[in-house]
C-alpha cells in the first residue's frame, strides 16, 4: 500500500489523482469496468477509505470532465515521492494496456506526463514493458 499524507483534504488528493487516471482511461473513448477497477484500486492502495470511493469516483469524474488542461490532475502527482509517482505511472500503464493496446493518443499523453511529472523516458518504457509483460 502506498499510504498519502493524511490532512484534512486527503480526499481532494485522492480526487485529483483519480481525475488524472479517469483522464488516461477516457483518452480512446473507451471507459471501461476493468479500467474504472483499477482506478478504484489504486485509490483504496494509496490509502483511502472503502466507504469515500464512490464520492472519490464521482468527484473525480466531475472534475475530468470540466478540465480541459492534464495540468489540473498532474499538480498533485508532481508532488508525491518518486516512489509513488512510479506508482501512477504504472497504473497509467494498466488503464491504456487493460485492452492489450495502445493508441498514438495514450502513447502521446504518457510521454507529456513523463515530463510533467520528472520521470525520465528510460524509466517511462522500463515500467510500460513491465506492465505489458504482466499482463
Amino acid at each position: 500500500m502506498f499510504f498519502l499524507e493524511k490532512n484534512k483534504n486527503s480526499n481532494d488528493n485522492f480526487i485529483k489523482i483519480a481525475a488524472l487516471l479517469i483522464h488516461a482511461a477516457k483518452i480512446d473513448q473507451d471507459y471501461t469496468n476493468l479500467e474504472k477497477k483499477i482506478i478504484e484500486q489504486t485509490i483504496i492502495d494509496f490509502g483511502a477509505k472503502e466507504d469515500d470511493l464512490e464520492f472519490i469516483m464521482k468527484e473525480a469524474k466531475k472534475i475530468e470532465e470540466n478540465s480541459n488542461q492534464i495540468l489540473d490532475f498532474t499538480k498533485e502527482v508532481k508532488s508525491l515521492e518518486n516512489e509513488k509517482k512510479v506508482r501512477i505511472i504504472e497504473t497509467l500503464w494498466k488503464i491504456i494496456y487493460s485492452n492489450k493496446e495502445a493508441d498514438m493518443y495514450e502513447t502521446n499523453l504518457m510521454r507529456r506526463l513523463g515530463g510533467l511529472l520528472y520521470i525520465d523516458n528510460k524509466t517511462l518504457g522500463d515500467i510500460k514493458e513491465k506492465i505489458k509483460n504482466i499482463l
